[in-house]
């Protein structure tokens, strides 16, 4: 069968809306920047604006695929890209020009069944049929501001243009896509969560203030955590970590293709069930991959001791290999970088960060076993449930060694984990670190 071929579908691009505006706009307020860019928009007719559902219906009339592109306040990363993707970009454009274009404000109202990413993401692309299908997913990010590791307008353009081709052979390669459409989420838009309905409606309030009715794509992620949060539950893995990124088992993508690995890791789960370096992978557990993004779904949906069946494509000829996911291999993923891992400094760390610390400081600390924990408090915060620690008496430069009793915590990223779901919000925690030469321990308390 040709998994190639024509039908409508649907390429949705989800910039999220949490990050700084760029310099050169840094004289603009952000409700500026909102109108403004509605404005830009509805004057060039090149999108449609707010109109969802008048994209389907386009999409199914004409046969065309369709491209909805959510965004709320451009992000200073995210602009480079969106500029090029709606104006510069030479290749892009024609492709682009295939689509039935819709641009959506803000998550508000969005419908979560539908549209489940990773809503930490700066940039999040949807590729689906007009009957909403979905063919597979692009974009991705595993750093606060260096985008270029894992996206690029080259990997883009191979995916805008895969689409193209998935669609022409739809419905005959459906079988492909069976996967990917998720389960019931926890709620069916993000102001129906409990920590957002008294705070937002679902629209956007361009009579009012438009840019303080706007439910950024992190606030999901918040509210999904605060959910079990707030009601004394541990909270799963899947929203402690969601998405991985392919690197958390050792897989190198390529930015520049679709889904072509760059390097394995030595020694990774990827390198084990002996995965290579040029390698394309074409599916996992039946799902034709497009990007990274495709890969994460798949990751995101994966348990403990899961078996991944990967389709490769090495030297021209497909070669079916499983990848065996171990015991806890989903918390190798880092969440430092992520948005949502500020309000989980509230909850776990009453608002301190944390950082590995160097061997100087490990050496100063009296931390000699390369297995133990030394962490270095690198800020404590200093307003609201933020300032607990800072009330506590913990202070930057502390070298945090242990944390309820547990000194192999290597990473912030394992702090978080770990008191997310194991000390619960009233909870008391002893936390043991070094000021100087000076052992000492504060019991710091657990927040929702």
């Amino acid at each position: 069968m040709n998994l190639f071929s024509r039908s409508a579908c649907a390429l949705v691009i989800c910039l999220a809306c949490s990050l700084p505006l760029s310099a050169e706009d840094g004289k603009q307020t952000r409700e500026q920047k909102v109108l403004g860019d509605r404005a830009k928009v509805l004057s060039d007719g090149y999108w449609i604006y707010n109109g969802f559902e008048e994209g389907i219906k386009q999409a199914k009339e004409t046969g065309k695929p369709m491209l909805v592109v959510l965004r709320c306040i451009p992000c200073e990363e995210c602009v480079k890209l969106d500029e090029e993707i709606m104006e510069k970009d030479p290749v892009l454009r024609p492709l682009l020009d295939q689509y039935v274009r819709v641009r959506i404000v803000g998550t508000n109202g969005l419908d979560l069944d539908l549209f489940q990413y990773d809503y930490d993401q700066s940039f999040a692309v949807f590729l689906m049929n007009a009957d909403k299908t979905i063919y597979g997913r692009f974009g991705t990010r595993s750093h606060r501001t260096d985008w270029t590791s894992d996206v690029s307008i080259e990997g883009l353009t191979k995916a805008l243009d895969a689409g193209l081709k998935l669609h022409a052979n739809y419905p005959r390669n459906k079988s492909y896509f069976a996967g990917k459409h998720g389960d019931k989420p926890l709620f069916a838009s993000p102001e129906k969560f409990p920590s957002l309905k008294d705070k937002y409606t679902d629209t956007l309030n361009y009579e009012g203030d438009v840019v303080k009715s706007c439910i950024h794509c992190h606030q999901i992620g918040d509210a999904q955590k605060a959910v079990f949060r707030d009601r004394g539950k541990a909270i799963p893995d899947e929203y402690l970590f969601p998405y991985p990124h392919p690197k958390a088992i050792g897989m190198i993508i390529d930015p520049s293709e679709m889904n072509t690995l760059k390097e394995v890791a030595k020694g990774s789960i990827a390198d084990k069930a002996g995965l290579q370096a040029g390698d394309r992978v074409f599916a996992l557990n039946g799902q034709v991959i497009l990007s990274i993004a495709d890969i994460q779904w798949v990751l995101h949906h994966a348990k403990d001791q899961d078996t991944v069946q990967a389709d490769i494509v090495r030297n021209n000829k497909h070669v079916l290999m499983p990848i065996e996911l171990p015991s806890g291999w989903r918390q190798k993923d880092d969440l430092s970088w992520r948005v949502g891992s500020w309000p989980m400094r509230a909850m776990v760390l009453g608002g301190m960060g944390l950082e590995e610390a160097t061997p100087e400081q490990r050496e100063r600390a009296g931390v000699t076993d390369p297995n133990k924990m030394a962490l270095r408090v690198r800020f404590v915060g200093r307003y609201n449930k933020h300032a607990l620690a800072k009330n506590t008496g913990f202070r930057v430069d502390d070298i945090v060694v242990a944390f309820d009793g547990q000194d192999d915590l290597m990473r912030e990223t394992d702090v978080l984990a770990y008191g997310a779901q194991n000390c619960m919000p009233g909870e008391k925690v002893k936390i043991d670190f070094v000021r100087g030469n000076k052992q000492m321990t504060l019991t710091l308390g657990m927040q929702k």
